[in-house]
């Protein structure tokens, strides 16, 4: 058993004030606000919220931070040179490259993270001996670094539709559904990694498809995931070779419902919205904006009845508190209004909307709930002179990723004083990165 002593801490949505936590076998078995300090615990004097989740990752993204931004261009030609990337990576080095990148997310105050997995087979589109091996790349990833893992296992047959895939999406794809199927039917949930499914897109998966993934997961009872009109280009096509807009083609394969995860979902109709509302929402704001692919109709999904989350996605940014406050900013930006979102309702899309996303367990500070809580630091200049009365809006608002001081999954130190407890974060992201952007 491990005990901790909050001075302030976040339960059931509401700042409590000497906090005792205690964990064993990774799950909380004590809760107690306004409680003495016991001799033997730790003592976090910042305050506590429950774990962070990024629903939504590419771990591989992150080798193009600083890389992309010269000169004019779209979404587009940033996926060229995604694509070239994703061109290189073997098993040994995408383990690499993506445990320091979730060593990152630790630090920033990620305790779970969902990544959206397409980097099935080897370059030219060979079988690895185990077809599973990049799966299990990512899996020891996580384990090393000490994050949750919800391993979506994306189906990727096409490079548009009608289109076969080029020379880099080869890699991606199993062939069929079925044997995307079969394949991921030999994954397996140990330690902190679980698995989930995902549809790339309507361009890269024909509706017929879709929807033997959606019926996959339902028999499995794993969350589904998928992009969804990230692009205007992608509804055209959508448009022109089903007479559907993509969120129309997933509802008729039977992919919607509270079990579906629409990624994006930026460039929305009417009836798009409504049709959503008993999905989840992944709103990935910094990188929509990086990618420049606009501001989504975010407050009426919510009003439709939406469950939003959030996720780093292609990791330009890897900050919850900035993902979850530009949900917010960039409506203010659209609509010229302040206070769409509440502070607790921003909180909510930072943890239990992506816990929910990715069927985990409920994030939060309660009993029998996995001990996953992070610890910031309030006396940081960011939040220094920050009303205690408001204490969620403040951390929601004026709190960064530089700010966290402990990160605690099932019950262990991942991070401590903003360090990762056994990684050189930024030594290991500087060397496989430069090891997978210079082969």
């Amino acid at each position: 058993m491990t005990t901790w002593w909050a001075a302030r801490a976040v339960v059931d949505g509401i700042v409590r004030d000497s906090v005792v936590l205690e964990a064993a076998d990774g799950v909380l078995t004590r809760v107690e606000p306004d409680a003495e300090m016991p001799w033997h615990a730790r003592t976090l004097h910042g305050a506590v919220l429950p774990g962070t989740v990024n629903a939504h990752s590419h771990a591989f993204h992150r080798v193009l931070r600083g890389r992309t931004h010269r000169g004019r261009d779209s979404f587009w030609s940033w996926r060229d040179q995604m694509y070239a990337a994703a061109s290189v990576l073997d098993p040994e080095t995408y383990r690499l490259l993506a445990c320091a990148v979730f060593a990152e997310m630790l630090q920033a105050g990620y305790t779970a993270v969902g990544d959206f997995h397409y980097l099935h087979h080897a370059p030219g589109g060979a079988a690895y001996a185990n077809p599973n091996e990049m799966s299990h790349a990512l899996a020891a990833a996580a384990e090393d670094a000490g994050i949750r893992l919800v391993l979506l296992d994306t189906l990727y047959l096409a490079g548009g539709p009608g289109v076969a895939p080029d020379a880099t999406q080869v890699r991606f794809s199993d062939g069929a559904a079925e044997a995307w199927a079969e394949r991921t039917a030999a994954l397996s949930a140990s330690g902190l990694v679980t698995h989930g499914l995902a549809v790339h897109s309507v361009r890269a998966v024909p509706p017929e498809a879709i929807a033997v993934a959606a019926q996959v997961a339902r028999d499995r009872g794993v969350p589904l995931h998928g992009h969804v009109s990230e692009q205007p280009r992608e509804n055209d096509e959508s448009l022109t070779a089903y007479g559907l807009t993509p969120v129309e083609v997933l509802r008729d394969a039977g992919a919607l419902g509270s079990d579906f995860t629409a990624v994006h979902a930026t460039h929305l109709t009417e009836s798009d919205v409504h049709a959503l509302g008993g999905s989840h929402v992944c709103v990935c704001a910094t990188t929509e904006r990086d990618l420049a692919d606009g501001i989504g109709p975010i407050p009426a999904l919510r009003d439709a009845g939406a469950a939003l989350c959030l996720g780093s996605d292609s990791h330009a940014v890897i900050d919850p508190f900035e993902e979850s406050r530009a949900i917010e900013m960039d409506e203010r930006l659209g609509s010229r209004r302040r206070g769409t979102f509440t502070g607790e309702e921003l909180l909510a899309t930072m943890t239990t909307g992506g816990s929910a996303a990715l069927g985990l367990p409920d994030a939060g500070l309660a009993v029998g709930a996995p001990a996953d809580f992070i610890e910031v630091d309030t006396s940081a200049v960011r939040l220094a002179g920050h009303d205690a009365a408001n204490a969620i809006d403040a951390l929601v608002y004026a709190a960064t990723a530089s700010d966290v001081r402990t990160v605690v999954v099932a019950g262990v130190e991942r991070v401590r004083d903003g360090a990762h407890a056994s990684i050189d974060t930024a030594r290991e992201l500087d060397r496989t990165i430069r090891q997978v952007m210079d082969s």
